[in-house]
């Protein structure tokens, strides 16, 4: 794979790049941490763009279990086919549903595989992987077959950072924490997806963004994702750009703000602020 360098869609930092590169030279599990919202699933869609290489996504969830990335035997499936006559069921390899891992190890062109959100299962998971991502292979008991890798996949693993991961786990990895965009490369960010876009605009929304930011007890602080939605918003109804400029601070929520604050909690913030301010006045 040629140097991944970001792409015309993804601004990635140089710090990003210098992550990406060495775990692709190294082939080891590139673990992505950093705020929902600041692109480490996309970051994987991107470089599987880059690199002209299948994209093979494994959404972890809370039941999910480190097998199921491998493979899963259906028996029951096969005890109700053996009922009813069926001759599919001399075959076990029928009733073998291959996972992600599966996918990953034996796709005819070198995939980049996702493992999103790992943090999101039991804390067993990432240790019952450990064996499968360090060999490339792994046994299929039941038909006796060994699944290995022609060549390692690039992996990449995303964690919201909700559960710590075991350290056998992470000395597998090459580490990489995705800081929130400054203002520079948010602009970078905000060039890309909306070309042309007037830059008084950027700047005034910017500002109130960052400054909602910095709000002390905000439980969810919106996301470059969430930033990105609101200028679409503020974009698509027109909005005059002095309703951003001469934003009244005895209203303190900002227009559209459905797209910025996503409980409750925070909004009631906001509006605890804007009395406060009008009882200031």
């Amino acid at each position: 794979m040629q140097r991944f360098e970001g792409t015309s869609s993804y601004v990635a930092t140089d710090d990003l790049k210098v992550a990406v590169n060495a775990a692709v030279t190294l082939r080891r599990p590139l673990l992505v941490k950093g705020e929902p919202g600041t692109g480490k699933t996309v970051l994987a869609e991107e470089i599987a763009k880059a690199a002209n290489a299948p994209l093979i996504t494994w959404n972890v969830k809370s039941t999910t279990k480190a097998h199921q990335g491998l493979y899963e035997y259906d028996a029951v499936a096969r005890l109700r086919d053996g009922q009813l006559g069926d001759e599919r069921v001399h075959d076990i390899r029928n009733y073998i549903r291959k996972g992600k891992l599966w996918e990953a190890f034996t796709s005819e062109r070198l995939p980049v595989l996702l493992i999103d959100e790992i943090d999101k299962a039991d804390i067993e998971f990432p240790n019952d992987l450990l064996t499968e991502l360090d060999r490339m292979a792994f046994d299929v008991y039941e038909t006796g077959e060994r699944i290995a890798a022609v060549d390692r996949p690039i992996v990449v693993i995303t964690s919201n950072n909700e559960k710590e991961l075991p350290d056998a786990f992470l000395r597998r990895c090459f580490f990489h924490y995705i800081k929130f965009p400054d203002r520079e490369t948010m602009q970078a960010i905000i060039d890309v997806h909306f070309p042309g876009i007037q830059k008084t605009l950027v700047t005034k929304a910017m500002e109130i963004f960052y400054e909602l930011r910095d709000v002390p007890g905000l439980k969810k602080k919106p996301s470059t994702s969430e930033l990105l939605d609101w200028l679409k918003l503020l974009l698509n109804e027109d909005m005059p750009l002095d309703v951003l400029q001469n934003q009244d601070p005895t209203k303190a929520i900002p227009p559209l703000h459905g797209a910025l604050l996503k409980n409750e909690q925070d909004v009631m913030l906001f509006e605890r602020l804007a009395f406060m301010a009008r009882r200031g006045n």
